[in-house]
């Protein structure tokens, strides 16, 4: 279908068109809270904060920009997405909870989502209390006291909940996921300030740098899109069942295992792994103690070394990858389901052998997806490397997460035009 057709047709189905305005309205509500500041926040001391810490600036992708800006909303959607990584581990250590979400239908999503909330606000409000003890240790932010830091903390907590209950409100409406939306936005509104800066600063002398930066851009993109796309197509058989003067089953498909199978989660992982040990070096290093300040030093000493921690995002984003791929598609369960409606992988027995064909396949394919992943998350610490130029910084996690959010909002999207004119493209 083309460009010209599609909007034809948002134009002519009236519910269609409400709900792409209703998005729209929502993601400039987050914009309009992504801006709204705290008080008491020096500008230039925060700008020079976040210039030294590299991983509190891939915090702020997922915050939207709103970190950066010391908004009300500067945690942004990242308590509420921990939460949910968070209990979808849990369903993996306790049965209950697994069979709550998997096996319980929608009663039993309601109630993990009900968790899910409950969550976030604690993860909100413990970490805005670290957050803004941090920055009043910097000096980002004047002497609170303690009704003034309990009034910024609750302040925080709610935006981290305005930001869940708008990311909810955009899912209602079956075009895109709600949170990658929200987080999309923030990465879309920054550019055109990230383009002013190095338009301001553009030196003659560095034009290669300038090439090589544009190249390895659309050289990650095509990346991006070729591995989102990629997937290794199982065949599957049915056997042919009769029943009365019918014939079932008998048909020909395959089951799609996508190279790519956990996203982005992999990367949000890692950042909270590498934020913590930063956030609590940073804070141990202003103690009075000597011993605890020794040990916040080397902590922070260790993360702001470039190559250690390039080789710790990588080490762990390519290990959370299996780790979420296994809990998000499980081969047994998979197997079973196969087995109760009558398909077989061609050559292979039902049960616990497609099963271990299964699992096979899948770490084979994963190890692309991880190699990938780990990969674009580094990109930006290759980039300054190769073009000297740390003020060009190729944001390769803000591009995986733009183009794949891209991406699937448009199959979203898709599907609600196939439902409504039951077309095939």
């Amino acid at each position: 279908m083309s460009f010209i057709q599609t909007i034809s047709q948002i134009s002519r189905d009236k519910d269609l068109r409400k709900k792409i305005l209703i998005i729209l309205g929502i993601l400039v509500i987050s914009r309009f809270f992504a801006a709204l500041p705290i008080p008491g926040t020096d500008p230039e001391t925060l700008k020079s904060f976040f210039a030294q810490n590299q991983y509190l600036g891939l915090v702020n992708i997922f915050s939207g920009g709103a970190m950066a800006n010391f908004s009300i909303a500067m945690l942004g959607i990242g308590p509420y997405i921990t939460a949910s990584i968070i209990l979808q581990l849990l369903t993996m250590i306790f049965p209950a909870m697994k069979e709550m979400y998997y096996e319980q239908g929608e009663l039993g999503r309601a109630k993990f989502v009900r968790y899910t909330r409950i969550m976030t606000v604690f993860l909100a409000f413990f970490q805005g209390f670290a957050f803004l003890n941090l920055l009043k240790k910097q000096g980002v932010v004047g002497t609170l006291d303690p009704f003034e830091l309990f009034r910024n903390i609750i302040l925080v907590t709610a935006g981290s909940i305005i930001f869940m209950w708008l990311g909810e409100l955009i899912s209602e409406q079956k075009i895109g996921s709600g949170s990658s939306l929200i987080i999309f936005a923030g990465i879309i509104t920054g550019l055109p300030t990230s383009l002013r800066n190095n338009i301001l600063t553009f030196d003659y002398s560095r034009v290669p740098s300038y090439l090589i930066f544009i190249a390895l851009g659309l050289i990650t993109i095509l990346g991006v899109i070729y591995i989102n796309e990629s997937e290794r197509r199982v065949p599957i058989n049915y056997a042919k069942r009769v029943r009365g003067m019918k014939v079932f089953g008998g048909q020909n498909t395959y089951l799609p295992l996508k190279v790519n199978q956990a996203g982005v989660i992999p990367i949000i992982f890692a950042i909270s792994l590498l934020l913590f040990p930063g956030l609590i070096g940073q804070i141990l290093s202003l103690s009075k103690n000597a011993f605890l300040a020794n040990v916040g030093a080397g902590l922070s000493g260790f993360l702001n070394n470039q190559l250690a921690y390039g080789i710790s995002y990588f080490i762990f984003v390519f290990a959370f990858t299996y780790f979420y791929t296994l809990i998000t598609f499980d081969p047994k369960e998979i197997s079973k389901n196969l087995q109760r409606q009558g398909g077989f992988v061609p050559g292979i027995r039902p049960g616990q052998n497609t099963a271990d064909h299964l699992s096979k396949i899948l770490f084979r394919i994963t190890f692309l997806g991880a190699m990938f992943l780990g990969v674009i998350a580094v990109l930006p610490l290759g980039v300054q490397a190769i073009t000297g130029i740390s003020s060009l910084t190729l944001g390769g996690t803000s591009l995986l997460i733009v183009v794949s959010v891209a991406l699937e909002t448009m199959r979203q999207f898709r599907a609600q035009m196939v439902m409504r004119d039951y077309e095939t493209f």
